[in-house]
């Protein structure tokens, strides 16, 4: 288990009130969910932005899956969008569980505006 980052409580309040720690955190099992998925480069690549993207993200969508966020970011050098799937740890979890990430996927630019035209985000950033 490995931190990435700290999410603010006050942003992801829109997904959930009882959101009980801001520590994120991502398993070796997460990590090789990604690496299975999106390929080794991708990880590579796009790790180095997880705690931007959690810390700072331009939207917040609900996943579809109980307490859990799709939180996104432009990464401009890229000409692309990371997307991260967090599950958040509420007060009716474990006291032990903290906010993890799911999974990780990349969208083109294109793609990404199409989900802004089909989906109403939680958050938007100012």
């Amino acid at each position: 288990m490995y931190t990435v980052g700290r999410i603010d409580i006050e942003k992801y309040k829109c997904v959930t009130e009882d959101i009980q720690t801001d520590e994120v955190i991502i398993t070796d099992e997460r990590i090789a969910h990604i690496k299975d998925r999106r390929g080794q480069d991708f990880f590579d690549k796009y790790s180095r932005y997880f705690s931007e993207v959690i810390s700072d993200p331009d939207y917040i969508f609900r996943d579809v899956r109980m307490n859990s966020a799709l939180a996104c970011k432009s990464i401009a050098t890229e000409d692309a969008v990371i997307n991260l799937v967090i599950r958040l740890a509420v007060e009716s979890d474990d006291p032990m569980f903290k906010n993890s990430i799911i999974t990780a996927i990349k969208e083109s630019n294109k793609r990404f505006a199409q989900r802004l035209r089909n989906r109403e985000p939680l958050y938007k950033r100012e």
